[in-house]
């Protein structure tokens, strides 16, 4: 094959004629010649299957992932592990190709697969209703906000500046289409976490709601229970966003400290790590907010002959309602993505999560302190921390990260990407995954590259 075009000449006459055109030029006649290439496209020649697969193969090679290269990058994707029966069961044709269940007759099993979901993400968050999943973390952030202006009739929400920066990112643009304001916070610089004075500053009678992130953007454990008492002296909503769901399994859950909405991203749950998606967006609230929620939500019951059905309860969304009772335009959700979750959640059951948290929260403690002797590095926050934390690094992250994939590790993430103040600052992150030796061998990559950089002891 030479061609990118598989159609024989004989093909594209057959196809010219049935359109009445003599030739592919007559139907470009519309196109002003000033705007055609006049030329064949720079490309190399075609390839046949067997030579593009080589070439794809060479081109994916060099990529570095996870397989290869130990990684230590968290910042909202998480690395865990995923057992086998996981994609096994997600995999069957009845789940794989079905589609999101727009009319409740479709699938008792989709059905009760997402109410399966639903009764998880209440177990995990410790509140009473969990909706069938949104895209992913920043859609359930930002529809957080959104419900939060609905029924208090404010116009501002809250949110600290140490929550994932897409997700405010997001929030702002949905702000921007409703015409309601977003203000944000900032954190205390000493120890990474919220600045309780600004936040009690800045939470006044037109506050809808406050959005913080448990454990934070830079890992720190926020104090989630001076927060709750600043925002719900207010009456304001208090919203608690999660981007690490592990953390779920040593951490109290946000409902039993006062959370009205629990938001976040669930792809950590059975997914393997994608930058770029698919999420899986969970949202869990109090039962007063059931009607406001985004989405739809499948609900248990019984029918005529006492058997146990399952039927989509509740869809708040303009498809189904008056578009001006809309709470949302939310038209899907990452029905497969969530049900990886739910078998993921069920296979490990309740001791397998945590001690797959445990695990996560105990190696990540045995990096923190080694990478610290490591002369050049030094914490960048004094906060506790779940799985991740910052560190200031005697370079800059990029380059650092450069010379440890020459190393076979794929390094943490720079923060002054996304904030400017914290120039060579880098967030780690160690899951269950790592081994005591990939770490170790981490740090020994550290400790060559700031010796080679001629970094002083410290």
């Amino acid at each position: 094959m030479n061609t990118y075009v598989p159609n024989t000449t004989a093909d594209q006459q057959v196809m010219l004629r049935s359109l009445g055109a003599d030739s592919i030029e007559d139907l470009l006649q519309s196109i002003p010649k000033s705007l055609r290439l006049n030329r064949p496209l720079n490309l190399p020649p075609g390839a046949s299957e067997l030579e593009l697969r080589r070439i794809l193969g060479r081109m994916a090679a060099k990529n570095s992932d996870l397989d290869r290269a130990p990684g230590f990058l968290g910042a909202g994707i998480y690395d865990h592990y995923i057992p086998a029966v996981v994609p096994h069961l997600v995999k069957r044709s009845e789940f794989y190709t079905s589609y999101t269940p727009y009319q409740p007759e479709v699938s008792q099993g989709i059905l009760q697969a997402i109410y399966e979901f639903q009764t998880l993400m209440c177990q995990l968050t410790g509140l009473d209703i969990a909706n069938a999943s949104l895209y992913d973390g920043s859609t359930a952030v930002a529809e957080a906000a959104q419900l939060a202006v609905g029924p208090t009739g404010r116009g501002t929400v809250v949110i600290s500046r140490a929550v994932d920066p897409q997700y405010r990112a997001l929030a702002h643009t949905y702000a921007h289409a409703r015409g309601y304001e977003i203000k944000e916070v900032g954190f205390d610089q000493q120890t990474g976490a919220t600045d309780l004075k600004a936040l009690d500053a800045a939470v006044e009678r037109d506050t809808a709601a406050v959005i913080i992130q448990q454990p934070n953007f830079f890992g720190a454990l926020e104090d989630t229970q001076a927060i709750e008492a600043i925002t719900h002296k207010g009456k304001a909503l208090f919203v608690v966003a999660i981007s690490e769901p592990f953390s779920l399994g040593v951490l109290e859950a946000p409902g039993h400290y006062g959370a009205d909405l629990a938001v976040g991203e669930g792809m950590a749950l059975g997914n393997p790590v994608s930058y770029g998606g698919p999420g899986v967006g969970f949202f869990a609230a109090r039962n007063e907010y059931m009607r406001r929620m985004p989405g739809r939500l499948a609900g248990k019951t019984v029918d005529t002959h006492g058997q146990t059905g399952y039927v989509l309860t509740l869809q708040t969304r303009e498809q189904h309602i008056r578009r001006e009772r809309a709470t949302s335009n939310i038209c899907t959700n990452q029905a497969l993505v969530a049900l990886a979750a739910t078998v993921y959640l069920a296979s490990v059951g309740k001791a397998g999560f945590q001690d797959a948290a445990r695990q996560s929260l105990q190696k990540a403690h045995y990096a923190y302190q080694r990478i610290s002797e490591v002369p050049g590095f030094q914490p960048a926050f004094t906060s506790p921390f779940f799985d991740e934390f910052a560190m200031r690094c005697p370079m800059p992250v990029r380059d650092l990260n450069r010379r440890l994939i020459e190393q076979g590790f794929i390094g943490g993430y720079g923060l002054d990407k996304a904030y400017p103040e914290l120039e060579n600052v880098a967030l780690f992150c160690v899951t269950e995954t790592r081994t005591r030796d990939e770490i170790d061998q981490f740090v020994d990559a550290l400790a060559r590259i700031t010796q080679t950089a001629g970094v002083a002891g410290g």
